[in-house]
């Protein structure tokens, strides 16, 4: 039940686009037990002055090909998943497109369950 949002520089191409959506999916699925089928992301490319990132912090360096990726799920995963999915993603983006590994930068907001509706209405996963 993932919705993920990934900004990116307005230059990005779309195979880097897909190369970007498809890692964190697939981090999602080893690590977080997201069903194959739970594909929900939002893409966002941004201008120059409208993506803006530190050149350096907490001992990394970023340069200004920087990608977002904001992660919203149910909360329960163990700091290890998280820790496991983090390198996974960044490891694989950088395998699988033009961005390196230390201009990836992620973010989880874990929400509750009955915070999710996925259509006509309905809280499907309230209790």
């Amino acid at each position: 039940m993932p919705l993920v949002r990934i900004s990116v520089p307005q230059s990005t191409s779309a195979q880097d686009i897909e190369a970007v959506s498809e890692s964190v999916h697939q981090a999602l699925v080893a690590h977080c037990s997201v069903p194959l089928a739970d594909k929900f992301h939002l893409v966002q490319r941004h201008a120059r002055d409208e993506l803006i990132c530190t050149p350096e912090f907490l001992g990394v360096q970023h340069t200004t090909k920087v990608v977002m990726v904001q992660i919203f799920l149910s909360a329960g995963r163990s700091l290890e998943a998280k820790k496991a999915l983090y390198a996974q993603i960044s490891q694989q983006v950088a395998a699988t497109s033009s961005f390196t590994a230390s201009d990836v930068i992620i973010n989880l907001s874990e929400t509750t369950r009955e915070n999710w509706s996925f259509g006509n209405g309905i809280a499907q996963y309230a209790v």
